[in-house]
């Protein structure tokens, strides 16, 4: 049986060998990274695929008879479609949950920087600011605390609950709204609201919802002209949730107080890219997930999903294939 790593190299650096159990399933081939002109040759006669960023479209799985699995390195599956892979008996299973926290935590990470520019405030000192001021104290921006305003969840999975936890814990009131049924935490104050009614009450609002034709820019002019003057916006989801133009303009004219975002519409994004002289606007290499303990659960999730399968009993399915893969 041949297993195929498409894409790894965000993956190769926290272990040494982070795929060497599946060997005793048959034989192992591993890539960095598959350009789309080679994806085809490199998937042919495989059994089963692990893929993070490579594109699987439904032309290609068609021409892939051997296949009966895909595992992704990643909650989402913005690169296939699992539905169209189950007309064709392939299995497509995620790794949720690996980087809860670490996402979470990020989310921190871009708030409490623009509230509180501590980067900035090093450069400063280090460039001989607080020697020439000769006084205990200073500061170049505004210091905002957290406890006491608003924070926004759109999303409400388990990293948009464990970011509530935290805006909890540095005392924040927490609003969310998700597209169904969640069950509330066991925290005050707390409130599932409306999309509008967020963006009409958060002084932060943060987006924790998955890319769909629904969720493409939510966040647009009309969106950011209803939330507050001078909210702040996060996103460490998906970059297409908010449109970039508008967001752009937003800031620059003031009505968004600032924009930390990990992930953008491209990626990488291009090297005029507007929002990097945008005012308050904190943009980090799509890297919330990437603390090292974490990838090593997305390594071990996606080892566990692939000997389930194998097992006959898949795990973390995203779909149901027609014809029911056999165990190999």
């Amino acid at each position: 049986m041949k297993i195929v790593v498409l894409d790894d190299e965000t993956l190769r650096n926290v272990l040494p060998d982070p795929w060497a159990p599946l060997r005793e399933f048959g034989t192992l081939e591993t890539y960095a990274s598959t350009p789309p002109d080679l994806t085809k040759s490199r998937a042919a006669g495989a059994a089963i695929l692990v893929a993070n960023k490579v594109d699987l479209p439904g032309s290609l799985l068609k021409r892939l008879p051997d296949l009966r699995c895909v595992t992704l390195t990643a909650a989402g599956a913005n690169n296939i479609n699992p539905q169209e892979a189950a007309e064709y008996g392939i299995a497509v299973c995620n790794t949720p949950d690996y980087g809860t926290d670490s996402v979470a935590q990020h989310v921190f990470a871009l708030l409490l920087e623009l509230c509180r520019h501590a980067g900035l405030h090093d450069a400063d000192v280090k460039n001989g600011g607080w020697h020439r001021r000769g006084v205990f104290s200073y500061w170049l921006t505004p210091q905002i605390d957290l406890k006491g305003k608003t924070l926004g969840i759109i999303g409400f999975g388990s990293i948009g609950r464990r970011t509530a936890e935290l805006g909890h814990a540095f005392g924040m009131n927490v609003l969310a709204c998700a597209h169904h049924s969640a069950q509330s935490p066991d925290f005050s104050p707390f409130a599932f609201v409306s999309k509008e009614e967020l963006l009409r009450q958060s002084d932060i609002v943060s987006l924790h919802c998955p890319l769909t034709s629904e969720t493409f820019r939510m966040i647009d002019e009309s969106a950011l002209s209803t939330m507050k003057h001078g909210a702040l916006l996060i996103n460490t989801a998906r970059g297409p949730l908010a449109d970039p133009q508008a967001v752009n303009a937003a800031l620059r004219d003031g009505r968004l107080g600032g924009f930390g975002t990990d992930v953008m519409e491209e990626e990488p994004p291009s090297a005029e890219e507007d929002l990097y002289t945008a005012p308050n606007c904190i943009i980090t290499p799509h890297l919330a997930w990437a603390a090292d303990n974490a990838r090593r659960r997305m390594i071990a999730i996606t080892i566990e999903n692939i000997r389930a399968f194998l097992a006959g009993s898949p795990q973390n399915l995203l779909n149901q294939p027609k014809r029911r893969a056999p165990a190999l």
